[in-house]
């Protein structure tokens, strides 16, 4: 039977497929108002309809594990909402050990405001955060749901948190063991002043009160998602919700992202057949663009108020000769922090190859602060959830991170090392045979989860050379991947 003559009979269909082209076509217009382009295939587009999101699309955190102490600079990297005198953004990080899981949230927020008198129910009226955990990596909450909500105060408080349970019944209240330390930076709390900059919640889960065992071995996966509440005034309201992955909810764990245990782990085994350089020609080419947001080389670390909370995570610096990384645990320096973007075309390699290893290699100029105050940076690489473009991309529109894959230590620099620079390189062979199947580009992003200041550490970009009289100067300086590959 036809499509027409099987659909005839069924008009509610044709009204779902009239809801999902018009869903998608303002998707399309939402992602390029954001300097965003839809990739040619959905796989980064976290669709949502009638609640359904498909676990292709959701993002994941790779949580690395550690034999000991949970080192914070070491933990895996995450981000979701914007930076504006109305919108919070926070990072996130997670890590576990044999014993507990550790979440943290640092957040950029202008007003703090929490309740002194504070009530179960209320909690998320304030600035608040809800970590939402799924032990048994489900799409409805149940009993392996579990619901932690933390509310900003000047200490640890077990009065300014709670926990639940799901169920039948759905939430539940539990009293289970589990700790939030807060932390704020800023001239008050419950305060008009607008000179506050941030505050944190660090969520420590034993295992044990989870009724579960811990996770060692890599491939274990779980439900997670955050929720960050926020509030700018005592009268109020509450300022609207932000969530990471966005579509999450306290009721739809089908939309909540995925919580993997352990980095992962590619391995191929091929007849040896070629490899391939990619780099971009010229700095007036489109191929490999890349793009620093936040706070780059030339608005690092910025003062002004009005600049911070209104321009600067709108700010595009797409075509600077250099860039900056960098990231820390004084949430009243973000301003200083900053991400790199960039994206290689793959089509250099032939069709139906496969990908035996890949390797990013960026040339490292410079580091922030004095010599000797500068520590080493566990700098993470990461894939885009979605395309961009290099003269719009800002920290505000720039797609979330999919998921983190690995990282590399990148040392500080005494001084200037000359050009081309010192190579740092990352092995980026999972992300790169995984948008080769897809016949994607493969599109990276770098961060760090730092703790120490003067984290920064500088390299030189795609565009080294734009607006030189002999453009091609440093060409050896520019990102390179290198690609291996083999017969199937």
């Amino acid at each position: 039977m036809s499509a027409p003559a099987r659909f005839s009979h069924r008009p509610q269909q044709w009204a779902w497929l009239l809801l999902l082209l018009l869903f998608l076509t303002v998707q399309a217009h939402t992602l390029s108002a954001f300097g965003q382009t839809p990739p040619e295939d959905s796989l980064y587009l976290p669709l949502v309809m009638n609640g359904y999101c498909p676990p292709e699309a959701l993002p994941r955190i790779n949580a690395p594990y550690f034999t000991g102490e949970i080192p914070f600079g070491q933990t895996a990297v995450a981000w979701f909402g914007k930076v504006s005198p109305s919108q919070n953004y926070a990072d996130i990080r997670v890590g576990y050990n044999n014993r507990e899981l550790y979440v943290y949230l640092a957040v950029f927020d202008r007003l703090l405001w929490y309740d002194e008198n504070p009530s179960r129910e209320r909690l998320t009226e304030w600035d608040a955060v809800t970590l939402l955990l799924d032990t048994g990596g489900g799409s409805a909450v149940s009993a392996s749901s579990w619901r932690f909500v933390a509310q900003l105060y000047g200490d640890r408080s077990a009065s300014h948190r709670a926990a639940y349970r799901g169920g039948a019944g759905g939430w539940q209240p539990v009293n289970i063991a589990f700790d939030a330390l807060p932390g704020w930076r800023g001239n008050a709390l419950n305060d008009d002043s607008d000179t506050d900059r941030g505050w944190a919640m660090g969520f420590t889960i034993p295992f044990s009160s989870l009724g579960a065992v811990s996770p060692q071995a890599s491939g274990s996966r779980w439900r997670m998602a955050v929720i960050l509440h926020d509030r700018d005034s005592r009268a109020g309201p509450p300022l609207p919700e932000q969530a990471w992955p966005p579509a999450a909810g306290l009721n739809n764990p089908a939309c909540w992202g995925f919580l993997n245990f352990g980095l992962p782990v590619y391995q191929a085994n091929a007849t040896p057949g070629g490899s391939v350089l990619i780099r971009r020609p010229d700095p007036y080419s489109p191929l490999v663009p890349d793009a620093d947001v936040g706070g780059t080389i030339r608005n690092q670390c910025p003062g002004d108020e009005y600049h911070i909370w209104n321009e600067w995570g709108n700010r595009n610096d797409g075509y600077a000769g250099d860039f900056n990384i960098q990231n820390q645990s004084d949430v009243a320096d973000w301003p200083c922090f900053a991400k790199y973007y960039i994206t290689f075309p793959l089509d250099s390699i032939p069709p139906g190859k496969v990908i035996l290893s890949a390797q990013l290699t960026l040339y490292q100029v410079g580091s922030s602060g004095e010599p000797g105050q500068a520590q080493p940076s566990w700098i993470q690489v990461l894939t885009a959830s979605a395309d961009w473009q290099e003269n719009t991309i800002t920290w505000n529109n720039a797609p979330l991170a999919y998921e983190n894959i690995g990282g590399t230590w990148v040392n500080p620099l005494s001084g200037h090392p000359g050009f081309p620079g010192v190579p740092r390189s990352w092995d980026v062979a999972a992300a790169a045979a995984k948008a080769y199947a897809q016949g994607q580009p493969l599109r990276l992003i770098l961060y760090s989860a730092d703790s120490d200041y003067h984290s920064g550490k500088y390299f030189v970009s795609s565009d080294t050379g734009r607006g030189d009289d002999h453009p091609n100067w440093n060409i050896a300086g520019r990102p390179k991947l290198e690609v291996t590959w083999g017969e199937p």
